[in-house]
């Protein structure tokens, strides 16, 4: 398999969002946008957390039903954030993955936010260079029949 890097893959143009927004935006900006998560920036385009749909939803519970009002961003959001650089290697991301890891890594270098890459953006790399390391192998089925016994 050829060497695959991050940066050949990730998403340079990432849809962030700034430290001073409330809830209510980062819900709106989420569901704009179909994101599950944003990476957090403060106004140098540093990362400072991550915020996932899941981070929203006691705030937006409380906002809707209780009548309270919204909380920062800086108070839901994640701040202990698994990174990468853009010269990650795809492979290695892709072992720690398999894990209960995060589905997205925010790409930072030299503590700026440069992109984003998912699970879906790894697996688009191995399908896409599979070809040179499965081509030396014989064929196998792509799915397997099993019978339970009971």
């Amino acid at each position: 398999m050829l060497s695959l890097f991050v940066k050949d893959y990730m998403q340079a143009n990432v849809q962030a969002i700034k430290s001073s927004a409330d809830v209510r935006e980062v819900v709106a900006h989420l569901l704009k946008n179909s994101l599950s998560g944003a990476p957090v920036i403060d106004d140098t385009n540093a990362l400072v957390g991550f915020v996932s749909e899941q981070d929203c939803m006691k705030d937006m519970l409380n906002s809707s039903f209780y009548r309270e009002e919204t909380a920062l961003v800086t108070s839901i959001m994640r701040t202990d954030v698994l990174t990468v650089s853009p010269d990650a290697s795809i492979l290695e991301i892709a072992e720690t993955m398999l894990g209960n890891k995060p589905k997205i890594y925010p790409v930072v270098e030299r503590g700026k936010l440069v992109g984003l890459i998912t699970r879906r953006m790894i697996l688009q790399a191995l399908s896409s260079n599979s070809g040179s390391y499965f081509s030396h192998q014989s064929p196998r089925p792509a799915f397997a029949i099993t019978q339970s016994i009971s």
